[in-house]
């Protein structure tokens, strides 16, 4: 069957047959290997990518599904060399454990913020519910996905990396008060 997708700004037209899984598509004919295959059931998220923008299993659809189509994957979020505000909340809150399901957290996260601009820790958690980390990094992915929420707004501007090494007291100022 003949498809059509524009896959991280890229239009790819290829043969594939029906069959063939958006995620094993994605994976070993475009080389986006980010997009993990985890369970091959819809249960861990790790395959997670945007479709036309919003999140979708990519081991649940078909290629042919995407004929048409515009389909983000993990490697398609940088731009110019910087990394997308959720990544570098990732990487700022050390919500990389094993990083096995961080590709799917972060698209997850992404469309999640585009409904919910200052997500509780409920919210995300509800949010995210679709994704499992097996490293419990559960604590770290909240938090870097609130900060992402801060730093896409409008006017922000970068953080300063906290390392888990250094120690910032409460009983005194911080920034130069």
């Amino acid at each position: 069957m003949h498809i059509s997708v524009n896959v991280d700004g890229v239009t790819y037209a290829d043969e594939v047959e029906p069959r063939l899984l958006l995620v094993h598509y994605l994976r070993e004919r475009l080389g986006k290997t980010g997009t993990v295959v985890g369970c091959d059931t819809g249960n861990c998220g790790a395959c997670t990518v945007h479709l036309d923008g919003h999140s979708v299993k990519s081991c649940q659809m078909l290629a042919v599904q995407a004929n048409g189509h515009e389909v983000t994957t993990i490697e398609g979020l940088a731009r110019d060399g910087k990394l997308h505000p959720v990544q570098e909340a990732f990487h700022s809150n050390h919500a990389l454990q094993c990083g096995f399901c961080t590709p799917g957290m972060i698209m997850q996260a992404i469309d999640l913020l585009a409904d919910e601009s200052d997500p509780d820790d409920e919210t995300v958690r509800k949010g995210l519910e679709g994704n499992l980390c097996r490293c419990t990094g559960y604590q770290n992915i909240v938090r870097a996905v609130q900060d992402a929420a801060q730093r896409m707004k409008p006017g922000a501007g970068p953080k300063q990396e906290q390392h888990s090494d250094e120690h910032v007291s409460s009983k005194q100022p911080v920034g130069g008060e």
